[in-house]
């Protein structure tokens, strides 16, 4: 089985786990970028995908939420159209797995705890933050799959 986790929005990624290998992309920039990476994603073994679960921030302009959720909305639609299986994942959910829940770390300790989790888990990656969740979301799915 191959999991897929993805972690919306422009600076985001889609992280791939194949058979003990990990593979992660920073979100595509183009919706035919992301078609192409989503066709490949399809090709081969049985996969399965979490997709971060959001809703609306306080503080996030009209126009950013507007963007963030149509992105959000074509992602899952790409999921659908490809014939890959999916479900949500709330960030709470899959970031107790690893212990980054601390609700008192400003926004760049979280993000920067995440990005150690994510390089301890997965040596051989170049580590980014965009790439840090969608990691740790894929191996929370392989984690928990049935």
């Amino acid at each position: 089985m191959r999991f897929v986790g993805i972690d919306p929005g422009k600076n985001g990624g889609v992280a791939l786990l194949d058979n003990g290998n990990a593979h992660a992309w920073k979100m595509p920039e183009t919706e035919k970028d992301t078609q192409d990476l989503f066709e490949e994603l399809a090709l081969g073994d049985k996969v399965f995908c979490l997709i971060e679960e959001v809703h609306a921030m306080p503080g996030q302009g009209v126009v950013s939420m507007f963007s963030f959720g149509r992105n959000y909305g074509m992602l899952r639609a790409m999921l659908v159209a490809n014939y890959i299986p999916f479900e949500t994942v709330t960030p709470q959910t899959w970031q107790r797995e690893y212990g980054l829940t601390n609700r008192q770390w400003s926004k760049t300790v979280k993000k920067n705890h995440h990005k150690a989790r994510a390089q301890e888990l997965f040596p051989h990656i170049k580590m980014t933050h965009a790439l840090a969740d969608a990691l740790l979301i894929a191996e929370y799915g392989r984690r928990n799959s049935k």
